[in-house]
């Protein structure tokens, strides 16, 4: 009789599902994984902290619309990735995270590590959370936390493994397998609320689509072009929909914010809104953005989404890219109005947006205005460049001049707002697209959440380039403490200027320093054509507010 490990049944279902590859950092009650992921041949990449494990994992989920899977020891291991688990839960990331616990037999003891409830901690941060307590259902319990992890809307589950249970033994032949690992149907819109959405916006003046997280997560980029293509109604898009229409079309208006630009008189009449959370990125009832008239037809698989900020004109709970497919299907061959001059108001307001803020950009002897910095990044990275943004201030600047022509290929903060998220999505999203070059863009603040993972970098031989936006402080709040209590009340928001550079060099990175735009190309070139983890610590001049933070709402 042969006997397998519950740590063995565990990376079985894992390899069944299609797992290439797992990312944590070991812990004594992770053993059993660890030792079953180097027999099926399912690469573990271990990082410096559980959080950066955690975001990894949901990099990788992020650009390939599937599971993540990160792996967190019991007690603090456990609430290391508790951030990550929060932020999946925000972002709709299918990932499954597998934290070790303390053995069930020494419950109450005052054991290692198992002085705390984690299935009741873990429970409000996601989709679905569950302590195994027996070796034979290991597998039954694996496929379900998949297919609620990767269920429309996807999000985060979390399975609780007492090592006791990982290192039990059980003849080979009794568990149970299941095959049925996505049970995910996506939902079908009613022909009639199509037919009314399709009269919504031929009656519109000024019509806009919103292409939210829904839209991408169900690989609605095709069937988006198609429609605008047919439609002529210009596109705004939040980061995971930032390129799947290319950032230089026509129609393409630029993140959420860029309505902003637009007269209060001339904002959009009738938005058609694509797996989008009103809230954070739309401000809510504000005006600021979508005046109280606009009429909004909004799609999503999620019920409680529907009318939960604005008060919809036509709600259809959908998948959204069968949703479009039916549009595209309904209006076959009719005309729609002539959007023109609304369409050449958007182009206007995006060349004069752009204008305003190169005329802005001070120069400076030995620091680099921040639009300066992010324009010259995006105009030395090559097309198919994937960017992954962290940081308060300086990935707003970078939203001005984001140019991305494929899906996905802009990864930023989600409504959690998780700062010290970057290095860790960077990993996730250069394992899963080894073929494309990466650039991390982070502020100086944002790098000390982190700064480590310069080393998981190059032992798994991942070359990121990582750009440090070097202010010398927490920016987004020192600014805030400059408007609101006066420069002479600054406190906690000064950094000196750290040499993140040379940390990145000890790792054995290719490091350099930028202390002036002319510097900044020639750097980045040299990263990318290194082969190695890069770190370019950029000194940036500290003064400019990027005007779109002025529009988030707290």
């Amino acid at each position: 009789m042969t006997e397998v490990t519950g740590g063995e049944l565990v990376v079985r279902m894992l390899a069944q599902a299609g797992v290439p590859r797992v990312f944590g950092l070991h812990g004594a009650h992770l053993e059993p994984l660890f030792q079953a992921c180097l027999d099926h041949g399912i690469d573990l990449i271990d990082t410096r902290h559980e959080a950066a494990a955690g975001h990894a994992a949901e990099g990788h989920a992020r650009v390939t619309r599937m599971l993540g899977v990160a792996l967190a020891t019991a007690g603090p291991g456990f609430t290391n990735v508790l951030t990550s688990v929060a932020n999946a839960l925000l972002d709709r990331t299918p990932v499954l995270y597998l934290a070790g616990e303390a053995p069930l037999a020494a419950a109450e003891t005052n054991t290692l590590q198992g002085g705390i409830d984690q299935l009741a901690v873990a429970r409000p941060l996601t989709k679905w959370a569950h302590r195994v307590t027996s070796i034979e259902h290991l597998p039954r319990l694996v496929a379900e936390a998949i297919r609620i992890a990767t269920a429309a809307p996807a999000g985060p589950v979390l399975l609780c493994l007492p090592v006791d249970v990982l290192m039990a033994k059980i003849d080979d032949t009794l568990p149970w397998y299941p095959t049925c690992l996505d049970a995910d149907t996506p939902a079908l819109p009613p022909a009639e609320r199509v037919t009314a959405a399709i009269e919504l916006l031929a009656a519109a003046r000024r019509p806009a689509l919103l292409a939210g997280t829904g839209l991408w997560q169900a690989h609605g980029e095709a069937a988006l072009q198609r429609f605008v293509a047919a439609s002529g109604i210009p596109v705004y898009t939040d980061y995971p929909a930032h390129g799947m229409l290319p950032s230089d079309h026509r129609l393409h208006g630029g993140t959420y914010h860029k309505l902003s630009e637009l007269p209060a008189a001339q904002r959009p009449d009738v938005i058609l809104a694509l797996g989008v959370r009103f809230g954070l990125f739309t401000l809510g009832r504000s005006e600021t953005l979508l005046p109280h008239t606009t009429r909004i037809i909004q799609v999503d698989t999620e019920p409680k989404e529907l009318g939960l900020i604005r008060d919809p004109a036509l709600t259809i709970r959908a998948d959204c890219n069968e949703f479009l497919g039916a549009l595209l299907r309904t209006a076959n061959g009719r005309p729609w109005p002539d959007w023109s001059s609304w369409q050449q108001a958007i182009a206007t307001a995006t060349v004069t947006r752009r204008a305003r803020l190169e005329s802005e950009a001070r120069v400076m002897a030995g620091v680099v205005h921040p639009y300066h910095a992010v324009r010259g990044i995006v105009e030395a990275i090559s097309e198919d460049t994937i960017v992954v943004a962290d940081g308060a201030e300086c990935y707003h600047w970078l939203n001005e001049v984001i140019q991305q022509r494929r899906p996905g290929g802009y990864q930023a903060h989600g409504m959690l707002g998780a700062m010290g998220l970057g290095m860790g999505l960077a990993l996730g999203v250069k394992a899963a697209q080894p073929q494309c070059p990466v650039l991390c863009l982070i502020g100086d603040g944002a790098i000390g959440f982190s700064i480590a993972e310069f080393d998981t970098m190059v032992r798994h031989g991942l070359p990121i380039v990582v750009v440090v936006c070097n202010n010398r402080g927490w920016n987004a709040c020192r600014h805030l403490q400059e408007m609101t209590a006066g420069p002479e009340r600054l406190i906690g928001t000064r950094l000196e200027n750290a040499r993140y550079d040379e940390v990145a060099a000890g790792f054995g990175c290719h490091v350099a320093t930028v202390r002036d735009r002319a510097e900044l190309a020639p750097a980045l070139r040299a990263a990318f054509a290194s082969g190695r983890p890069a770190c370019i610590n950029v000194l940036i001049d500290p003064v400019p507010f990027p005007p779109e933070l002025l529009l988030v709402s707290l």
